[in-house]
């Protein structure tokens, strides 16, 4: 074994399969048995010079999970660019999950932070009950949150200043002369939904605007579904003269229904859409969109892992990243894009 001791030879020597030896090596929940079978094995072998069965053997993994409620949504994949070299950079490998926002599944993954198969976990929950709370305070493991918990929650978090942001679009629709100003909303129980929902409102109670509970249409964080609720909205309030979209997508949504529509954006409907992703400037015409600096936030959190992992015993951190609106032709009517720093108007 000039070349040293291979998966092979150690599944031999332990008695299990070559999956398990892998398994075990990369640092993926395997029975503890089975652990102590391939690490004995492994250091009889000499190949404790491997550096993932040396932090197995200290109980560190090297490794750090990001759990994203949906893989699919472009502000979760610029978070991920940011996230993953800095953690690289400090010799991290990072394990992702999509949870596709069902909060069981967000609950297994804190779970299984008890089996420390990875060294830290940076979560992004659409949802934040009462169970969350529970295993967040039960972590056997740090735990960075993207986005906003009860104030109170001994644990780290970066979090966006959606009331600001929604404050920019609202104050940006109401000087370009907009007044049936409708919100285009996710589920009203989710972290986003709530934020930007009671904030739509304080937005327009600053302005003097009346409150019309038919200008808001709740539906859900995807582009068919915003297509649906716009149709709907439209529907009961066919003189709306503004959409407010919680997200890009939603937003996108609402576009192809203006259009199938005859409704002309800017002229007639203006949109507006929240975290300024990469299909905002591409879109026809281009999004006019709040940037909640997702990629800001994934970088945030990151450092704050690393942090942590560095000094366990500090107090919790929040990071609250400032929003910027970029206006686009959706409601401007003409190129380029503009960032509007500090205020919509």
């Amino acid at each position: 074994m000039a070349d040293g001791p291979t998966i092979n030879t150690i599944a031999e020597r332990a008695g299990v399969s070559i999956a398990s030896v892998s398994r075990v090596l990369n640092g993926l929940p395997t029975r503890e048995e089975t652990v102590r079978k391939v690490m004995t094995a492994a250091e009889e072998l000499g190949y404790v010079r491997n550096a993932v069965a040396r932090s197995l053997k200290s109980r560190r993994t090297h490794q750090v999970a990001f759990a994203m409620a949906d893989i699919g949504n472009p502000a979760y994949l610029a978070m991920l660019r940011q996230i993953q070299p800095v953690l690289k950079a400090a010799g991290y490998r990072l394990v992702l999950h999509s949870t596709d926002a069902v909060a069981a599944d967000e609950i297994d993954v804190l779970h299984s932070l008890g089996e420390r198969y990875v060294d830290g976990l940076i979560m992004s929950p659409l949802r934040v009950t009462e169970t969350h709370l529970e295993m967040l305070a039960a972590a056997r493991a740090p735990v960075v949150i993207i986005g906003s918990v009860p104030d109170g929650t001994r644990v780290d978090n970066v979090r966006a200043d959606s009331r600001t942001g929604v404050r920019q679009a609202i104050d940006h629709l109401h000087a370009l002369g907009r007044r049936r100003i409708a919100l285009v909303n996710g589920p009203l129980d989710t972290v986003p939904g709530a934020a930007r929902g009671a904030a739509y409102w304080e937005a327009l109670d600053a302005l003097g605007l009346p409150y019309d509970e038919t200008l808001v249409e709740i539906g859900d964080f995807y582009r068919a579904e915003g297509a649906r609720a716009v149709a709907r909205l439209l529907e009961r309030a066919g003189d709306v003269d503004a959409l407010l979209c919680a997200n890009d997508l939603i937003a996108l949504g609402a576009l192809d229904v203006l259009r199938a529509a005859g409704r002309r954006v800017p002229q007639d409907v203006a949109v507006v859409g929240m975290d300024d992703t990469d299909l905002a400037a591409a879109s026809w015409p281009s999004l006019t969109s709040v940037s909640l600096g997702s990629a800001e936030r994934g970088k945030a959190a990151a450092e704050l892992m690393l942090d942590r992992l560095q000094n366990g015993d500090r107090d919790p951190r929040v990071v609250t990243v400032p929003p910027r609106l970029v206006v686009r032709a959706s409601t401007s009517g003409q190129e380029p894009a503009v960032p509007v720093e500090g205020g919509g108007k």
